[in-house]
């Protein structure tokens, strides 16, 4: 990985073999991020993404290998007591064109994956909120 900040703005590469999550989780801890959003896209080939069933209040993920093209990467890095988190999710489509996605679990590069983190002045705290069973934000 590397990447260049200007700014408010920080423009990454991700390389080959790498996992989206701990490099987000590398530049934010490195920039001192408490807030901010995220964009991406590029090639992975194996990756888990799924869905919350808020019902059952329990996450469904699903694995995926193979020739993946991320169609959209999109998230938020902010924190919970104080600490890093980010709540990613992402698409990603096969050589058919069938696109599948959902919160993002965890996704390995293929090729190269292109990041944009555009840093918001402020914090947002997240709080685990038992009626749904999610880390919601908290606006302090």
């Amino acid at each position: 990985m590397d990447y260049r900040r200007f700014e408010d703005t920080i423009i990454a590469r991700l390389d080959k073999g790498e996992e989206i999550l701990e490099q987000v989780k590398v530049i934010a801890l490195k920039e001192n991020i408490r807030l901010a959003s995220i964009q991406a896209l590029g090639a992975v080939d194996r990756f888990t993404v799924g869905t919350f069933k808020t019902d059952e209040k329990k996450f469904y993920g699903r694995d995926f290998e193979g020739c993946y093209e991320i169609v959209s990467l999109t998230g938020t890095i902010d924190t919970m007591k104080g600490e890093f988190y980010t709540h990613l999710h992402m698409s990603a489509g096969n050589e058919t064109g069938q696109v599948v996605g959902g919160h993002l679990s965890k996704a390995y590069i293929s090729g190269t994956c292109e990041m944009v983190i555009r840093i918001i002045p402020g914090v947002v705290e997240r709080k685990f909120c038992p009626e749904i069973g999610l880390n919601l934000f908290e606006f302090i």
